[in-house]
């Protein structure tokens, strides 16, 4: 790519070299046509090496397919470009003359902004709410205007950040407690080689059990996969070109109905089923290690039920996760409670009544069954630097069940030996496989997931409220001294809230400060700062226009734009507030260029009655409106290639773009909305005699001839 590069660079400069030498022999004829062709070859050149570079269909599409949709990406913006800019000084003049009516236009898109963001029922929330309907009765008007308002806006939900393709993904599932190693270790060698046959995987490395430290709690029965899945098409290992076939076409490494990660999983989840084992909510490792860090579970989000008795905050945590089973948004197969007490422990209880009756000493039993049970430490064998320990117990087929347990003999004071059935209770107790605590409570999880297209903060919200109501009808008590909250992720967000909450209006602040270090009038600011509002309420309705199913639903060249532009449901994340942020710096550029050069105009343009200053204003906004139009289309022609990207990054990059696509393609009508308010303003003080410093007066001439030019009568 870098030598074609430098080989198009040294054939442009060459060919401007021989211009440069023919230019002062040709004609004016010759000079406009080797300009037309000059710039057509540049267009063509620039177009090509942009949709090398970019392949919006996809690398299997083919150079001129790609070739086609960037042509005519680039041919649609510069129509709306030229038609805008004709059409200016009419639709100006006509907005000029009905003020009012124009501005309610924009009045109500940042109103609809503002139910897409935050819902009907939010924003209308003063007027007064429907009554419900008795039986029978129909519904009013106002009723299902209100049903309807508040179906249809619920309003964009939240999440700290969108998931990220890490290429991989954490499988961790959960055996019974009493499963023994043995049976562990061939479920989890069972589940490697099922999901190793999946074509899409490239690889899976199981493990069971935890290192020889303290910060790694994992019990035996948990299980924890890493599987790394193949990109959707070969590329070469070194340089990460795209491998072709011998038709020139690149390699797909995925089977025909595997179009996303997501389904990918769906296959992991199906093969990797095995009897006794839960299912896993879907993970990637490092997604999944910062949310263990942060709250110590092994999932997005959950339940952590605190209290004073293990069997208590078990039996709260296996209610809680039926009520949670119920949530429309989270799936059913995704609830996981912990497993609190159900580990086999073995219990020797030493009955000294029957050690008296056989004259057995206590301590003779106790070094019975640490020796011939538990093992004792007989020497340390040396390799190397290497030290391993030899400990001496008996055979496995004497100790492995009770009943052989029973036979094992214990010396008595005659020299008689005494079966240990004797001389204790050997039993089988359910006791906790391990015991968590947090804040001095102790403390089980409800491990829960969401189905896709719900925000993790809504999920949160709505099995908040199911489990409060559940408590206040009774359904679910709480023993005392026990009481749950969420965690998970969704904190992040919370707290992100809370933080833009300060963020974002001292940076708006900061803006119309420098607007008005800039102007020096606060009216004048508050004008420029207008466009804000309209854009912010563009990049609101943009993100509302990509949930919507049939929004560009449309086939080219058997591509779907939907899915080549990756238009779906987005959630209100910290990606997408950056590029409202980034929306608000380029909206403001273009505001400051049409406000300074009307100051301009009106500084120069002497001024008799409105009629002038309608005509300064469409002047003024004639001559900005290019470089204004221009700054919008470059910024949205330049985010068109990371709508349409995939790859590490993507999920980050795109709602980034959108907000900034949405606002800059509304921001359109700020072109119409600056110049308006900016009339409104000055026919205002017009009208009220307060000319000094806003207007160059007529000169008598001026004025003579615009009498004379007035009609008599």
């Amino acid at each position: 790519a870098a030598a074609l590069g430098w080989r198009w660079a040294g054939l442009g400069a060459t060919a401007y070299g021989v211009y440069s030498l023919l230019e002062p022999r040709l004609t004016q004829r010759w000079l406009r046509w080797l300009g037309l062709v000059g710039s057509l070859a540049v267009m063509g050149v620039v177009v090509v090496l942009l949709t090398r570079h970019w392949m919006p269909l996809g690398p299997g599409a083919g150079l001129t397919r790609n070739l086609i949709i960037v042509l005519g990406i680039n041919l649609a913006w510069a129509t709306v470009r030229v038609v805008f800019i004709d059409f200016y000084p009419y639709f100006m003049r006509v907005f000029l003359n009905h003020k009012i009516a124009f501005l309610s236009f924009p009045a109500a898109l940042i109103v609809f902004g503002a139910v897409v963001w935050l819902g009907f029922g939010r924003v209308f929330g003063a007027l007064p709410q429907p009554r419900a309907s008795g039986g029978g009765q129909d519904k009013t008007i106002y009723q299902k205007f209100w049903v309807a308002g508040v179906h249809t806006f619920p309003g964009l939900g939240r999440e700290f950040m969108p998931p990220l393709d890490e290429g991989s993904f954490l499988y961790m599932p959960t055996f019974m407690p009493h499963a023994s190693i043995g049976s562990a270790l061939e479920a989890i060698a069972a589940q490697d080689m099922a999901i190793r046959a999946i074509p899409e995987v490239e690889s899976v490395v199981g493990k069971i059990g935890r290192a020889e430290t303290a910060i790694d709690p994992a019990p035996v029965s948990m299980i924890e996969t890493v599987i790394l899945y193949k990109t959707e098409y070969q590329r070469d290992p070194v340089t990460g070109e795209l491998v072709v076939d011998a038709s020139g076409q690149p390699i797909r490494q995925w089977r025909d109905h595997i179009r996303t990660p997501q389904d990918i999983w769906k296959e992991i989840q199906e093969a990797a089923e095995f009897p006794g084992a839960t299912g896993a909510p879907r993970l990637q490792p490092i997604a999944a290690r910062l949310v263990m860090l942060q709250s110590g579970m092994r999932a997005p989000m959950g339940v952590k039920v605190f209290g004073n008795r293990l069997e208590d905050i078990e039996r709260v945590g296996y209610r809680i996760a039926e009520i949670l089973k119920t949530v429309p948004s989270v799936p059913a197969e995704a609830v996981i409670p912990d497993r609190v007490v159900g580990k086999p422990y073995l219990e020797i209880d030493i009955d000294r009544e029957r050690m008296a009756r056989y004259g057995v000493n206590i301590r003779d039993v106790q070094d019975v069954i640490e020796i011939a049970l538990g093992g004792i430490r007989a020497t340390t064998t040396v390799e190397g630097r290497e030290r391993y320990p030899i400990r001496v117990r008996y055979l496995r087929e004497i100790r492995d069940n009770v009943e052989a347990m029973h036979r094992i003999l214990v010396p008595g004071a005659g020299n008689e030996q005494v079966p240990l059935g004797q001389l204790a209770r050997i039993q089988y107790v359910r006791g906790p496989q391990e015991i968590k605590s947090e804040d001095n409570f102790l403390v089980s999880y409800v491990l829960f997931d969401k189905k896709p297209g719900y925000a993790e903060v809504d999920v949160v919200e709505e099995a908040a409220r199911l489990l409060e109501h559940k408590i206040a009808a009774g359904e679910l008590t709480l023993p005392p001294g026990v009481h749950y909250k969420f965690a998970g992720s969704y904190e992040n967000q919370v707290r992100f809230a809370r933080r833009l909450s300060i963020i974002l209006p001292v940076s708006l602040f900061l803006l119309f400060l420098l607007l008005y270090f800039q102007f020096r009038s606060v009216p004048i600011s508050l004008i420029v700062f207008s466009g804000i509002p309209v854009a912010w309420a563009g990049g609101f309705v943009g993100l509302w226009l990509v949930a919507q199913p049939w929004f560009l639903n449309l086939e080219v060249f058997g591509e779907n734009l939907r899915d080549l532009l990756h238009l779906r449901v987005y959630n209100l994340s910290a990606a997408v507030w950056v590029g409202f942020i980034a929306l608000f710096s380029v909206t403001t550029d273009d505001g400051v260029v049409l406000a300074t050069y009307l100051g301009q105009e009106f500084q120069r343009r002497s001024v008799r009655g409105i009629d002038d200053i309608r005509a300064a204003i469409i002047a003024a906004g004639t001559r900005r409106v290019r470089p204004c139009l221009m700054t919008s289309a470059t910024t949205v022609l330049s985010l068109m290639p990371v709508l349409t990207s995939d790859g590490r990054g993507a999920d980050v990059m795109i709602p980034i773009a959108l907000p900034s696509v949405g606002g800059l393609t509304i921001e359109l009508l700020s072109l119409f909305v600056l110049p308006v308010t900016y009339c409104l303003l000055k026919e205002w003080l017009w009208r009220l005699g307060i000319r000094k410093g806003h207007f160059l007066e007529a000169t008598d001439e001026e004025k003579a001839k615009s009498a004379e030019g007035a009609p008599s009568g």
